[in-house]
């Protein structure tokens, strides 16, 4: 099996709007033409379809066929390049429960659709990942839906005597689809082992790809608890992959906000030494159109060129230790400047037509009644106010944890520098403690003169309540940066 190495994804986070849309916020026949724009030009070996909290087109296969006949009659879809559907999760998405089946349905008509084209038995889409993915038992109900009652009832017939659904309507393809588990929170990245070795037990598979999140992870947890839990996460990978047999294909969730993963096409080499297990990152919409097209090209490049190998090391002990005691001090913080950042995320404009569901911080049972935007308004809201999420919890770390977070994940250090350039260190949410813990662990301020001048501009903006003037110092800020969020 060809495992893609370069994701294109449809998560909002660009500053400028790609020349092909239409409108600033993409969706539709955009999406379609964005699709093949990362296949055939940014050179994206895989595109992930989005279904979850929007209007789903379920025709993107046979669309895509259609528009670029040339293209893909050589470049194969489901053999050289994959169409990954991101399916509702039923068991927390209950209002958009049903959209699952309407898209596990549509798999079958996909199929039809490139046979049609290609002639001989093509699979343009055999595999769909499923966000918020807690137990084995969330990820075999989709398997099992769609070997059962999608492909099961072919067989079945109207009456006694009668023909089959098969013979009336054809043969339904693939026989089986392969679910991709997306964990989203650090609990359950811990728990990864016990949930592969239980979903695998009764699968007669070879490969199996399996991703973590980063953009929610950090929102819920912190930077620091991110990058660690999904570092032991991917080492559990590896034990799982030796103990089974069963090759275990991760993918990591990456954005450009350094919160959000740092993965742009200036830091792909970093990135990919640093995460040396991961077979497949995320190319978000940043990465794709907040860059010179030939960078873009030359990271995507490096990335399906480089070398696997198995995840480095980690203590587990110590690292369970940095995460608890950092992620409480960090929703300690979120909790008092939520008000701030929701008041601010109202003029995070817009990138994409999604209903977007609640994270974490949205649930009363995770920490009182505080809701907060998702990961990207989110993070593009904490760097309008001067105070970027990559410092938040930092006074939190001790000398040894920080030694030990630098050992662990090189890069926290050029994080922190990063947001430091975009930090209003005389602004209103700067506190004393990290203040002092910064300069006590060597970090120098030396602010952008420009991004400060804009943040500055922008706050008063939104309290003078001018949202023409607020969205379009967001939006400078924006492009400096290089990402909205």
């Amino acid at each position: 099996m060809k495992i893609p190495r370069c994701m294109s994804t449809q998560h909002p986070d660009n500053a400028s709007a790609p020349f092909f849309s239409t409108n600033c916020v993409l969706a539709g026949e955009d999406e379609i033409r964005e699709a093949y724009y990362a296949f055939s030009h940014l050179g994206c070996d895989e595109q992930m379809w989005d279904v979850e909290g929007k209007e789903i087109d379920t025709y993107v296969v046979k669309k895509l066929l259609s528009y670029y006949p040339e293209y893909f009659r050589k470049n194969v879809l489901g053999r050289d390049l994959r169409l990954t559907l991101r399916v509702p999760n039923p068991t927390v998405e209950r209002a958009e429960a049903k959209i699952l089946l309407e898209t596990l349905e549509s798999i079958p008509r996909s199929y039809d659709a490139a046979r049609l084209v290609y002639g001989r038995d093509i699979v343009p889409i055999f595999e769909v990942i499923l966000p918020m993915t807690t137990s084995a038992r969330c990820i075999d109900r989709i398997y099992r839906y769609y070997t059962d009652h999608i492909i099961g009832r072919q067989s079945a017939r109207f009456r006694d005597g009668d023909i089959t659904i098969a013979e009336w309507i054809g043969k339904f393809s693939p026989s089986t689809i392969q679910v991709i588990p997306l964990f989203e929170d650090v609990p359950t990245m811990l728990k990864v082992s016990d949930i592969m070795y239980e979903y695998l037990a009764d699968k007669d598979v070879k490969d199996q790809r399996v991703f973590l999140a980063r953009s929610d992870t950090a929102m819920n947890y912190g930077l620091a608890s991110a990058a660690l839990a999904n570092k032991l996460a991917l080492k559990k990978f590896d034990e799982v992959a030796a103990r089974t047999g069963v090759r275990l294909h991760p993918i990591l969730g990456m954005g450009s906000a350094p919160f959000r993963g740092g993965l742009h096409p200036h830091s792909a080499e970093r990135v990919g030494r640093e995460y040396p297990s991961v077979v497949t990152f995320t190319i978000q919409s940043a990465f794709k159109f907040d860059y010179p097209v030939s960078e873009v090209q030359a990271a995507c490049e490096h990335l399906k060129s480089r070398s696997i190998v198995p995840a480095a090391d980690i203590d587990e002990e110590k690292a369970l230790e940095v995460i608890e005691r950092y992620s409480q001090a960090y929703r300690s913080r979120i909790t008092e400047l939520a008000p701030q950042i929701c008041r601010m995320a109202r003029y995070v404009p817009g990138r994409r037509a999604r209903k977007l569901h609640v994270g974490q911080f949205g649930y009363s049972r995770e920490i009182g009644q505080v809701s907060l935007p998702r990961a990207i308004s989110f993070t593009c809201s904490m760097y309008s106010l001067g105070l970027p999420p990559e410092l938040l919890a930092f006074e939190s770390l001790s000398k040894n944890d920080l030694d030990f977070v630098l050992e662990i994940y090189p890069s926290f250090r050029d994080k922190i520098e990063y947001a430091m350039a975009c930090t209003d260190f005389e602004g209103p949410l700067m506190s004393r403690s990290l203040r002092k813990a910064l300069q006590a662990s060597g970090f120098d301020h030396q602010a952008s003169k420009e991004h400060l001048q804009i943040v500055r501009g922008l706050r008063n903006a939104v309290d003078a309540c001018d949202s023409a003037q607020a969205g379009d110092l967001m939006l400078r800020a924006a492009l400096l940066r290089g990402f909205l969020g």
